[in-house]
């Protein structure tokens, strides 16, 4: 199912573009879905959007390109502290028309909210097409 919704956002929605996190096994399995539709579509794009150390030697930016197009560490995220993984997720929002998101109701934390949470809850604030599972 989900690597229906992601052929069908290049093929219908024109994307040619994703952009991944880090920190959770959904961003891994999206990562290596958006990869195996590759071998078909080789023109899109995989792009590390980083959380952590904001200049990197070219050696670790060498290891990102074996597996992604191209890396960045948003500016605006520089000097968050704790919230650096929100603020990332935030950019990474405001520069998608489109969220995939994992986020299951039943087993959230029920005395705080997740950044998953926080993402959709953004994503949706910000008029965001979103494709939530599970469904």
């Amino acid at each position: 199912m989900l690597y229906g919704v992601i052929e069908r956002m290049i093929l219908d929605e024109k994307v040619d573009t994703f952009l991944f996190g880090s920190k959770s096994r959904f961003n891994d399995l999206c990562f290596d879905l958006v990869t195996k539709i590759k071998e078909k579509h080789p023109h899109i794009r995989r792009i590390y959007v980083r959380a952590e150390y904001p200049y990197i030697s070219k050696h670790y930016k060498d290891y990102l390109l074996k597996s992604y197009e191209d890396t960045f560490y948003p500016e605006k995220i520089l000097g968050s502290g704790k919230s650096v993984y929100i603020k990332r997720n935030r950019e990474m929002i405001d520069n998608s028309r489109f969220c995939i998101v994992y986020y299951d109701e039943k087993i959230a934390p029920a005395n705080r909210k997740s950044g998953t949470k926080l993402a959709l809850d953004y994503a949706r604030k910000k008029g965001k097409y979103i494709v939530k599972l599970p469904i």
